[in-house]
């Protein structure tokens, strides 16, 4: 009897299970975005007209500083051999030649020589920090993108929950699941689309703050090469 019972529940379940399709439901980033309400749709393009922004700043920089770290290895034997024998022409056209950083430095040094060493360190200094401005341009504005693109996302966050409590209050007891989707979908997918485009903007600056110090530091290893160059004794 009991066997019976639990044969007859198993053949049913088995038949309700044939019965029934399972319904995979996906969704892609488009529809995501799209669910997202007008309010989302703008923050989701600001975002990603701040990732554009970022990506083009990044390897704007990149390809400009890795242009200036090139330099010949024995560039600074050059120039020390051409001081040492007078050549002082010959040792700008060396740095006008190489153009870069380090070179434009090296030469700002050379046109000072005969004045005392102080004032030819002063004007490498000078020229120095015109420089690291140059290889820094607009990399400032990757660190803005960084911090500022999680909060407009949280932006976003903020008003898809008031999109959500804006339709409970005035559901009147029926909520609508479409329209409180909506809001949760622009609280949501702002935030995530802000922390994406923050989180690529803080590293790409971290990245090209590193390089640039490396040039830096190349440029300043060069410049003390150069003046005790001339500090050595004749």
């Amino acid at each position: 009897m009991i066997y019976t019972i639990i044969q007859e529940v198993q053949e049913g379940a088995e038949v309700l299970t044939e019965g029934e399709e399972p319904v995979e439901k996906t969704l892609s980033i488009i529809e995501l975005i799209g669910s997202g309400g007008t309010a989302g749709q703008i923050i989701i393009g600001l975002l990603f007209i701040l990732l554009v922004g970022a990506c083009y700043i990044y390897f704007e920089r990149l390809f400009a500083i890795k242009a200036a770290s090139k330099i010949d290895a024995n560039f600074m034997n050059q120039i020390k051999d051409h001081v040492s024998n007078g050549k002082i022409d010959s040792a700008q056209m060396l740095c006008a030649q190489v153009n870069s950083p380090v070179s434009r430095l090296i030469n700002k040094g050379i046109t000072r020589i005969g004045k005392p060493l102080e004032d030819i360190n002063t004007a490498i200094e000078n020229a120095g920090r015109l420089e690291v401005y140059n290889l820094e341009k607009n990399v400032s504005i990757l660190a803005t993108i960084s911090g500022a693109a999680p909060m407009i996302g949280f932006l976003g966050t903020v008003i898809g929950m008031i999109l959500s409590i804006f339709e409970i209050a005035n559901s009147g007891g029926q909520i609508d699941i479409k329209l409180l989707a909506d809001g949760l979908y622009t609280a949501m997918t702002t935030t995530v689309a802000g922390l994406i485009v923050g989180i690529v903007g803080y590293i790409a600056y971290n990245h090209l703050v590193v390089k640039t110090d490396k040039v830096v530091y190349q440029m300043e290893a060069n410049s003390l090469e150069f003046l005790d160059h001339l500090n050595e004794p004749i």
